[in-house]
């Protein structure tokens, strides 16, 4: 069965780790009358953590995505992974998603991630409610959330729900909206009057919520003040405008485990929440530039595919957001990224693992297409070539890296093969040769994102597979100028090789990469063996004379040479050139660079003093801190890449497992003494153990 766009809504469930996101799916799904009974997620049997390595490790790990039917309502729900190491499955959903449903635990309130992920939302203007769970924990505390949410994001939140007790008399929530109250014994919700000695509390917080709903529009705005109040259709009506326009947070209260506070979610979002319709997508013309595309069922069809997976049932699946027209089983549309038409055979709905067959997804739906031979992640998907793509998933650089390889040698295309595989998938993985260190180098989120691919991998494949720190990509530069020449002379019988270059080098500001210039005068080398001259330069630049790193930050002038009438050539002068340079640079004060890193770290309060000696100890520079509110700190400062190459560890080990981190190249520094010595050993026993190999 399909619906229409105007009965379609898509909410992202995000937050910290251990909030109730997952308990909160499999409650929506039992209100729903999906489920018969919600798994807790101890059992292993949850809906949406349902992949071997989540049932193991007990979090969610992917982003899952569930549909349920209320009041008419088709409302698509992704469940979220709570880790910063699985920040690209949440960044997916909220692509997708017209609305973000924050799960805020009541006891602990705002966390590191909370504050990450309302970044990501405020990058994208996206309108968010808030629940605030575990209301049954001892000192947990509504109005407190409440107070952190309006000071430090500074957002106007109004409850719409409030709790009736908290702690040990914690017995269910008053739903301001419809003036009911919902009791609790534990295992669900019952309708009933607001008890007496809670109507004050309600009064107060149904005039907050009317005030709220009375700045989504002037003419309600005018009827609060005159009147002092609005109707309950007129609330829902101001409501409805106020969060398109994200000027409020709305927050529900609940205890999502016991089942209480769901309906009222549920409710909301039936009959506030807004139809996608209107929403926008980013495309991009043929001149590269950003093109608002509405979600609108009556234009030509148009979709991205926002996630790729690989069932060992249902073969490949493709995560669809359509955002025009409507995409229909058993058609032909055109992959506008690979350049080609794509057959879709069946389309389905999804709870979790369960697949549930559908003729056809309207404008804001998101479903699954089956067995696309072409189509991967971020691909877009139309009625014909002239459709614009739309901008790829913008998704964080990764943070941690190891080497790989197989302990057979025979196995290691295969495990490349299924390494390349994992990065289409999953967008904030990243995998190459580095030709420098030369190292099959796998790259992510955290050594938790890491560990479980590469378990996975081995669990599919049963290739032992080896990992390592990865070696650095150090370069070399010089300190002053110098000057060299070379003379390349060979005779092997007919015609013999024969180049003189005389050549001149000066060291460039850091950044600057490289110059070459020609200031041969009166012949001395044809024109035509210059190109050949450049080439040996820079094929010389590709190993430096200490410890055979690429040389950077240097400029190169030919001053004179000589050339033979027969024996000359572009290959001998080439020859030439490198040695020259070769031998300019042991004079010119060779240094070794290494790559200094932006770090942003975000801790609680407590561990500020050890992370920031932490830093200096790793040769850190400290460039500032903030308070980002409710004891998180924001560190900023530059660190040397070695010093980071188990950073995930370290600070996962130093903040028990509260703090995270985003890191990104910056420049190159030079390096000396001791260190630069023990790089330069290192890297000579490695280039000893390659040759050795070979």
């Amino acid at each position: 069965m399909g619906f229409s766009t105007d009965l379609i809504r898509t909410v992202s469930i995000a937050g910290h780790g251990q909030t109730g996101k997952t308990t909160m799916i499999e409650q929506l799904l039992l209100a729903a009358g999906i489920l018969a009974k919600a798994e807790p997620i101890e059992s292993g049997k949850t809906v949406s953590d349902y992949t071997p390595e989540e049932i193991e490790r007990k979090i969610s790990i992917y982003a899952t995505l569930v549909h349920l039917p209320w009041k008419d309502i088709n409302i698509n729900f992704w469940d979220t992974p709570g880790s910063s190491d699985f920040l690209g499955e949440v960044i997916t959903a909220f692509r997708t998603s017209e609305l973000a449903l924050m799960m805020m635990h009541a006891k602990a309130g705002i966390q590191i991630e909370t504050v990450k992920l309302w970044r990501q939302l405020d990058r994208r203007n996206k309108p968010r409610v808030v629940f605030v769970n575990h209301l049954d924990d001892e000192h947990a505390s509504f109005s407190n959330c409440i107070h952190e949410l309006r000071t430090q994001f500074e957002v106007e939140a109004c409850p719409v729900t409030i709790p009736i007790g908290s702690g040990a008399a914690y017995q269910g929530v008053i739903d301001v909206l419809h003036g009911k109250a919902w009791l609790t014994d534990g295992s669900g919700e019952t309708e009933a009057e607001i008890p007496a000695e809670f109507r004050d509390e309600y009064e107060r917080a149904r005039e907050i919520l009317a005030g709220a709903a009375a700045e989504g529009d002037d003419e309600l705005l005018v009827k609060f003040i005159d009147e002092a109040g609005l109707s309950d259709d007129d609330i829902k009506r101001g409501l409805e405008l106020a969060i398109k326009d994200n000027r409020i947070v709305p927050v529900f209260a609940g205890c999502a485990k016991k089942g209480s506070g769901i309906k009222s979610v549920l409710d909301f979002i039936a009959e506030i929440m807004p139809p996608p319709s209107g929403a926008l997508e980013v495309a991009l013309d043929k001149d590269g530039n950003e093109v608002a595309v509405k979600i609108n069922p009556a234009q030509p069809l148009s979709a991205l595919v926002v996630k790729t997976t690989n069932d060992q049932f249902s073969g490949k699946l493709c995560f669809i957001k359509i955002v025009t027209g409507t995409l229909v089983a058993d058609s032909e549309v055109y992959n506008v990224t690979e350049n080609r038409k794509e057959k879709i055979g069946k389309l389905y709905r999804t709870i979790g693992k369960k697949l549930i067959e559908t003729r056809e997804l309207a404008a804001g739906d998101v479903g699954i297409a089956a067995k696309l031979p072409y189509a991967k992640t971020n691909d877009t998907l139309g009625i014909s070539a002239e459709i614009l793509p739309f901008i790829k998933l913008r998704t964080p650089n990764p943070v941690y890296s190891m080497a790989v390889s197989a302990a057979e040698k025979k196995d290691d295309d295969k495990l490349g093969e299924y390494l390349i595989r994992a990065c289409e998938e999953d967008k904030t993985l990243s995998f190459a040769y580095n030709p420098e260190t030369k190292q099959n180098v796998l790259s992510g989120m955290g050594d938790l994102h890491i560990n479980i691919i590469l378990n996975r991998i081995k669990t599919q494949t049963k290739i032992d597979i080896l990992t390592s720190i990865p070696r650095i990509a150090y370069r070399e530069t010089i300190q002053r100028k110098a000057q060299s020449e070379y003379t390349h002379k060979k005779q092997s019988g007919g015609h013999g090789q024969y180049a003189r270059v005389v050549l001149a080098i000066e060291n460039l500001p850091r950044g600057e990469d490289y110059r070459f210039t020609n200031a041969v005068f009166g012949g001395a080398i044809s024109k035509g063996y210059i190109p050949g001259i450049e080439k040996g330069v820079k094929e010389a630049m590709q190993s430096g004379v200490l410890a055979g790193y690429p040389v950077v930050d240097v400029a190169v002038t030919v001053l004179d040479g000589k050339e033979h009438p027969v024996d000359s050539s572009e290959m001998a002068f080439k020859i030439a050139a490198r040695n020259a340079f070769k031998e300019s640079m042991r004079n010119a004060g060779p240094i070794l660079l290494e790559p200094i890193m932006n770090l942003t770290v975000f801790v609680d309060t407590k561990n500020l003093g050890d992370i920031m000696s932490d830093l200096s100890g790793r040769r850190g520079h400290i460039l500032g801190q903030t308070s980002l509110g409710n004891g998180i700190e924001e560190i900023r400062a530059q660190v040397p890449h070695h010093e980071l190459l188990k950073y995930a560890i370290d600070l996962r080990s130093m903040t028990s497992g509260t703090g995270s981190f985003e890191m990104s190249f910056d420049h190159y520094s030079p390096i000396s003494g001791k260190i630069a010595e023990e790089v330069i050993a290192t890297a000579k026993e490695f280039i000893k153990q390659a040759e050795e190999d070979d």
